[in-house]
């Protein structure tokens, strides 16, 4: 998937493998070890600065619910919190390399904040920074949010729970 803003800021996300691919699938789908993905990035800042990771920060079951998530920001189901710091309304993960939140929305358009830490920020990034200090707010059409989470899924669609 691939966000870009009218600033210049961009976040692409891919799912490139599982963590540990000749891991088993279980019968129930419940194994994590067998379901954690690599997920590898490339996120340009408005002001141009860049980066790329790839890291085990997903499991199957999160990575498919981000585009859910997306899909409700569309809808209008999720709540915009107007400073980068709203805890309560991120989308968190197991591990806190990624996280997102909605900064605002209209009729026609959504400013989405990436957050990144740890493996999955940048290289300037501080140690002791908080998991949720580094924000790239991506502000795109509705259509390509829409767009973004069907991409997602089709991209996810290779690396099924198992």
């Amino acid at each position: 998937m691939r966000l870009e803003s009218t600033d210049g800021a961009l976040v692409e996300l891919r799912p490139i493998g599982y963590r540990f691919p000749d891991a088993p699938a279980s019968d129930e789908g419940t194994d994590w070890d067998a379901n954690w993905l690599v997920i590898a990035g490339d996120v340009r800042t408005g002001d141009g600065r860049s980066w790329s990771f790839a890291d085990a920060c997903l499991t199957t079951w999160e990575a498919g619910a981000v585009a859910g998530w997306l899909r409700d920001v569309v809808g209008g189901g999720v709540r915009a919190t107007p400073g980068r710091r709203g805890h309560d309304e991120v989308k968190v993960f197991v591990e806190p390399n990624l996280a997102l939140s909605l900064a605002g929305q209209d009729a026609g358009a959504a400013a989405i904040r990436f957050h990144f830490a740890l493996e999955a920020g940048p290289p300037w990034l501080a140690d002791d920074v908080s998991r949720f200090d580094y924000v790239v707010t991506v502000t795109a059409p509705l259509a390509d949010v829409a767009a973004a989470a069907d991409a997602w899924e089709r991209e996810l669609a290779a690396y099924p729970v198992r």
